[in-house]
């Protein structure tokens, strides 16, 4: 299926294809106070479609993951890893279009932990 989504003010606009069965919630220090629910799919099934110099990237530790925000609002629509291999993104699923969240099963990660 096919979702799409954005940011607050709508600089940052993606669409993301796959089947939506449940999300993460990280509690590591940027997610807990983010307040993500993240949608982990394959990076080459996450379309940006609208971003030029709106997106912003942060990374912390060890650099693994890049969190992507729009510099306009402030929103984080996803991060994606920053490896060579196979590549994930991670969808927060609250800047997802007509998405209720409290119908999806949430997964807790220890992400302070790892």
């Amino acid at each position: 299926m096919l979702y799409k989504g954005s940011c607050h003010c709508g600089k940052v606009a993606f669409e993301v294809e796959g089947e939506l069965e449940g999300v993460v919630r990280c509690n590591c220090s940027i997610c807990a106070r983010k307040g993500a629910l993240l949608w982990a799919v394959p990076h080459d099934k996450l379309t940006l479609v609208a971003w030029g110099d709106d997106l912003g990237r942060y990374t912390f530790g060890e650099a693994r993951i890049a969190h992507r925000f729009c510099r306009t609002c402030g929103i984080h629509p996803f991060a994606e890893d920053t490896s060579q291999g196979e590549r994930s993104a991670y969808v927060n699923i609250n800047c997802v279009t007509g998405l209720d969240p409290s119908t999806l099963s949430i997964f807790d990660f220890d992400g302070r932990s790892a």
